[in-house]
């Protein structure tokens, strides 16, 4: 098939390469020049495993192109996928200005009958105004048909979610576009839900929702755990073996971040009070994120008194590992409360210092070497569970630190391994390990 997709984000990007490799012919559009320069050259913009490799073949193979020309990239497609940012406003609605220039672009470049599918997240009803934004500048007798169809990629597994996903939602009200779709979706196997396109929108807000519940709820007993004196691993294995909750998203730590669940929560209460639907669950799933995400810093004053002029080193700076997103990831908000304590902040990832340094700047360091990070430090906090971190020697802590001490978010490592070491080590829902009180 003839595809085009809007965007060379995250969404927009995976989309089309991997439509790609499946056979059909994709030219990817976007609004940024360097961005599309940048993807002809082979290279591609965000840090992804696979994506790059993947990218080159295609391009190579004649089945994959980039412009920045709508016209061309639209001329006759016979899908056009939107996956344009929907950014958060201040209220935390979603900014849906780019959806609607999108659409409105759609409208004045279209020559033929098409497929309009919306891979972005958007709140119920803005398919609908989709359509009628693209029929305000193409009438009829063209027909331009909207589908939902939400993404479920998460970032680091993107090309493994696309190709193996849990299902494939297609929401609209025509049978013929929807047979189209479910043709194009065939080959890959994965269960395709038809629903109507309300639905389907909510399908997206509601599962991200579902899943953020998962984290704060798990957030809170193992909170409980530490006053206790219980095991949060154990807890979570005990009730993840119940087929009804399942283990997935278990896992505790200091909270959720990245493009997705921060934003579409917020979207989602909002969405809730529009129609006067005051959602307290989800409220209260967003305040225990908020207080999660504070709580390494909480535990590091605990341990060290006051962090003034303590030299700290920060692991981890994206907000899950194997991505370079940095977007509402614990370790800003760590960072920012550090130097507001009045410590000095090293920060060691192996992807995300380009990122992180557009929105710390200069008021933190930032290495590529664990060692250096840690090197006579007074502590270290753990914030991103990368591999290159859980498998880092723990001897070498206790030989680069000044104050070997711990304070793990991501429950990286076990307690057994750490009894072996002389190493304070503070982690999530679990009892600490050689715990002291260091004065300031």
């Amino acid at each position: 098939m003839r595809i085009a997709v809007a965007g060379t984000g995250y969404v927009g990007l995976i989309t089309g390469i991997c439509l790609a490799e499946m056979g059909h012919h994709v030219v990817c559009t976007d609004v940024r020049e360097e961005k599309i320069q940048l993807l002809k050259t082979g290279r591609s913009p965000i840090f992804e495993p696979g994506l790059e490799p993947m990218l080159k073949h295609n391009m190579s193979n004649g089945r994959l192109d980039f412009t920045t020309n709508p016209r061309t990239a639209y001329k006759n497609a016979e899908i056009i996928f939107i996956a344009v940012g929907t950014p958060e406003n201040e209220d935390g609605t979603a900014n849906l200005d780019y959806i609607h220039a999108a659409a409105y672009t759609i409208g004045v470049s279209i020559e033929n009958d098409v497929i309009v599918c919306t891979k972005s997240t958007v709140p119920v009803g803005t398919n609908e105004k989709i359509k009628e934004i693209i029929q305000s500048v193409k009438p009829p007798p063209l027909q331009a048909i909207v589908v939902s169809n939400p993404e479920f990629l998460r970032e680091g597994t993107g090309i493994i979610d696309f190709f193996n996903g849990d299902r494939i939602v297609i929401g609209t009200e025509s049978r013929e576009a929807a047979s189209i779709m479910e043709k194009m979706y065939l080959p890959l196997k994965i269960p395709i839900m038809k629903t109507d396109t309300r639905s389907a929108e909510m399908i997206k807000y509601a599962s991200n929702a579902f899943l953020a519940t998962k984290i704060s709820f798990i957030n809170e007993i193992a909170a409980i755990c530490e006053k206790v004196g219980a095991n949060i691993e154990e807890v979570a294995y005990g009730i993840g073996k119940d087929k009804r909750i399942g283990p997935h998203f278990l896992q505790t730590g200091i909270g959720y971040g990245g493009s997705c669940f921060p934003k579409d929560t917020k979207a989602l209460v909002q969405i809730a009070g529009n129609v006067k639907h005051k959602f307290e669950l989800l409220e209260s799933v967003i305040k225990v994120n908020y207080r999660q995400q504070a709580l390494a810093v909480l535990k590091a004053k605990e341990i060290l008194g006051s962090l003034k002029d303590k030299r700290v080193a920060l692991l981890g700076l994206a907000f899950k590992p194997d991505t370079d997103d940095v977007r509402e990831a614990a370790s800003l908000t760590i960072a920012k409360a550090l130097k507001d304590e009045g410590a000095m902040v090293i920060a060691y990832d192996p992807a995300a210092i380009a990122n992180a340094r557009k929105v710390l700047g200069d008021t933190i360091e930032y290495t590529m070497d664990i060692q250096l990070a840690i090197e006579n430090t007074d502590a270290a906090i753990i914030a991103t569970e990368w591999d290159q971190i859980k498998h880092f020697p723990l001897e070498i802590y206790a030989e680069k630190m000044k104050s070997p001490i711990i304070i793990d978010g991501r429950n990286c490592y076990s307690l057994q391994d750490l009894s072996s070491h002389p190493i304070t080590y503070i982690s999530i829902g679990r009892p600490s390990i050689k715990p002291y009180k260091v004065k300031s």
